[in-house]
């Protein structure tokens, strides 16, 4: 297995807790409310949102993929951070044996923060990735940090 690592780093205006909130905490409804064509819907098939969570992502029409399971394998409310990994589904493409995506969302001195995401692709064997692929899916996860962005910005009660 080849573990092959990419970094993402975006600044918001967002205060730090609250962009955690809408990114983290409550992805599995506000995204398929502001981006029902990415993602339709997300099913908990174990556990209670914490470690351990199991999750299916049903993605909207508007993506490639049908599914993905996901677990979350880290929660820290105080640090801010989170990490999952997409474990089984079609986002996999048969070449990986998992995604891991670990977050940190960083307050900065301006009330702002810089959210930081490193994802790590474990490929099957000695496989090669494809960079378009990888350069696609930021460009999505860009995409749709933008919209949960735009969408706090808009509802100063959320």
């Amino acid at each position: 297995m080849v573990a092959i690592t990419y970094d993402m780093e975006v600044t918001s205006s967002l205060p730090a807790a609250k962009m955690f909130k809408a990114m983290v905490l409550d992805a599995d409804t506000l995204i398929p409310k502001i981006m029902p064509q990415a993602i339709k819907n997300v099913e908990i098939v174990e556990g209670d949102g914490g470690v351990g969570t199991v999750k299916i992502i049903h993605f909207g029409e508007g993506s490639q993929y049908k599914s993905a399971k996901h677990r979350v394998e880290a929660i820290d409310k105080e640090n801010l951070t989170h990490t999952y990994s997409i474990i089984e589904g079609d986002a996999l493409a048969g070449v990986l044996e998992s995604i891991t995506y670990h977050i940190k969302i960083i307050p900065t001195e301006d009330r702002g923060c810089i959210c930081k995401n490193r994802s790590i692709y474990n490929t099957k064997g000695e496989v090669e990735i494809n960079e378009e692929k990888i350069k696609e899916g930021k460009e999505k996860a860009m995409a749709m940090f933008k919209a949960i962005e735009a969408y706090v910005q808009a509802n100063p009660d959320y």
